[in-house]
């Protein structure tokens, strides 16, 4: 009885991916996301030094993976675009005459964006932590300080890096949720962007610290980046599996939100 079902699951899949793989920007974007994440956490890298004789109380690992803060940010474009263009050229109602079960043609979105973020997450993770490992062992962090080197045998490292590339994969189906809600690029990409961007910095600006470790408890972008963390667990707001389950929480949201609107509604 479930067959006809997985055969529109996998007539989606195939279809989602035919239209992904053929759109340049997709691409392009995505390596633009792991370009910008290396770059980024090695910069940072680079500008973090602890100099002889200093005790120092830095973690190298959030350190080389800085660059998924902005990273995301492009990840969550590609996410965005992955629907609203449909919808701004009107091949949605073709998608959807094709597909009329509509959440199957959402979870087949979901499923190749989750693909996508997943694989670009892995090669951007691997390259800062190798770019983080490189340059952080030649600004003072050895064994001498009390550091060893940068390195996925490490439990902590391993899962500040497995937990960065989920963070991504999350924050891709986040915003698709979003985007098949609203249906816009433009307001789209301002809202995921918003829910991003402004919990940190409302906690930074409100003098309250209860509040601001609450903020900074629910925020998708605050708790989930407490995966990051190997060192100073105990003074975080929120553990760092727990944070990646309040962003996870979001993306279920948003899914859920997106895939009513997508039923509800006219293409």
């Amino acid at each position: 009885m479930r067959l006809p079902g997985w055969l529109g699951l996998s007539e989606a899949l195939h279809a989602e991916w035919t239209k992904t793989r053929t759109i340049a920007s997709t691409g392009w974007l995505l390596l633009a996301a792991i370009a910008l994440t290396v770059a980024v956490g090695a910069a940072a890298a680079a500008a973090t030094g602890c100099p002889s004789g200093a005790v120092c109380q830095v973690d190298p690992a959030k350190v080389s993976l800085t660059g998924i803060d902005l990273g995301q940010a492009v990840v969550a474009i590609v996410a965005v675009l992955a629907i609203s263009n449909e919808y701004s050229t009107g091949m949605i109602r073709i998608t959807l005459s094709a597909m009329p079960r509509r959440t199957v043609v959402l979870a087949a979105k979901a499923a190749i964006l989750t693909g996508l973020a997943l694989a670009a997450g892995t090669a951007a993770v691997l390259a800062s932590v190798l770019a983080g490992r490189l340059i952080l062992s030649g600004h003072g962090f050895t064994a001498a300080h009390g550091y060893e080197l940068l390195s996925l045998g490490h439990g902590d490292v391993l899962r500040a890096a497995a937990g960065s590339v989920l963070y991504l994969a999350l924050i891709a189906l986040l915003s698709l949720g979003v985007a098949t809600a609203v249906r816009d690029s433009a307001v789209a990409i301002g809202i995921v962007l918003g829910l991003l961007y402004l919990f940190p910095i409302v906690a930074n600006v409100v003098g309250d610290a209860q509040w601001q470790r609450h903020l900074e408890q629910i925020g998708p972008m605050t708790a989930g980046l407490a995966i990051q963390a190997t060192t100073g667990l105990s003074s975080l707001p929120i553990g760092p599996w727990a944070g990646l389950g309040v962003l996870a929480a979001w993306s279920a949201a948003a899914l859920l939100a997106g895939g009513l609107v997508l039923g509800l509604r006219d293409a």
